[in-house]
């Protein structure tokens, strides 16, 4: 695994990766959960807006009670209301969503220390490490979770893709 870009690497320069990757995934999931608290918080003024709306329509009315008629007043916009309903509904939807993601780029985060530690006591040599990791990165399909990252996978598929020159 020689070229001119540098020095051959080493375990502990893999287990490093590893440990990049999983601080990467976990700043990943950082993000997320602001936008997914963002997201709870428009739910809440959502739900409060309906709330205020229904309990507005259902005050009581000191008088005799009166046949209403449609279009009035005092009448519950029920179309504004279902909508409002239906981007509670899609928010909630988006919630679950990046929970379920989080949860899986979290759980990436794990398997990438748990590599690292194995590589560190059970390794010893650069081109195991290489290939352990290369197998691990297939395995769990790292590279749908680094868009902006090329993984090792990636570049060792790229590196047997091209011609010898």
């Amino acid at each position: 695994m020689s070229d001119d870009t540098g020095p051959e690497p080493d375990v502990d320069g893999f287990v490093d990766y590893c440990h990049t990757q999983a601080g990467l995934l976990s700043g990943h999931v950082e993000t997320m959960r602001a936008e997914a608290d963002d997201l709870l918080a428009e739910i809440d003024d959502e739900m409060a807006e309906l709330r205020g709306r229904l309990e507005d329509h259902t005050e009581p009315v000191d008088g005799p009670a009166a046949p209403s008629t449609p279009d009035g007043p005092g009448d519950l916009d029920l179309e504004a209301l279902e909508d409002l309903e239906d981007e509670v509904t899609e928010k909630q939807l988006l919630v679950e969503a990046k929970q379920a993601r989080m949860q899986a780029f979290q759980d990436l985060a794990v398997a990438y220390t748990e590599l690292a530690g194995e590589l560190r006591s059970t390794v010893d040599d650069a081109e195991e490490a290489l290939a352990r990791v290369v197998e691990f990165e297939a395995d769990h399909d790292a590279p749908a979770y680094f868009e902006e990252r090329e993984t090792i996978v990636e570049t060792v598929a790229d590196a047997t893709d091209e011609p010898d020159s």
